[in-house]
């Protein structure tokens, strides 16, 4: 026969109806940054498909109107950030320098980037929110 393991009886184990519940460890949620915030909401954009990556894919979406907010790499190309703001700014879309290349790029879980789009309404608004 199997034992059945039997739970230690505490003080703070036991509710108002007389049951036994094992204690359960509560974690402490460390707080991130806004920037860290902002690149996990990032992640979850792409997994949603509301990521678009590239300088070339970010014109696109520039042009086609899909672009809610642009992001770029602080250590990214002039030139090829000067081809996506001039868009950005001539089609009213808000954009940000958000961090590295190899950060931007991992992000999403591509390699490094120069800027990328966001596609989605409510994404692009909660990332604003936190930059």
């Amino acid at each position: 026969r199997a034992k059945i393991p039997t739970l230690r009886k505490t003080r703070r184990s036991r509710l108002r109806t007389g049951r036994m519940l094992p204690q359960v460890r509560r974690r402490t949620v460390k707080a991130r940054s806004q920037r860290a915030e902002a690149l996990a909401l990032l992640g979850l954009a792409q997994r949603a498909g509301a990521v678009v990556k590239g300088t070339g894919a970010t014109r696109n979406a520039l042009r086609c109107g899909e672009a809610r907010l642009v992001l770029l790499a602080t250590d990214g190309s002039e030139r090829q950030q000067n081809k996506v703001l001039h868009l950005a700014d001539a089609r009213g879309v808000p954009w940000e320098r958000l961090s590295s290349m190899e950060e931007l790029g991992e992000a999403v879980g591509a390699g490094p980037l120069t800027s990328l789009a966001v596609t989605g309404k409510r994404f692009a608004g909660e990332i604003q929110k936190r930059l």
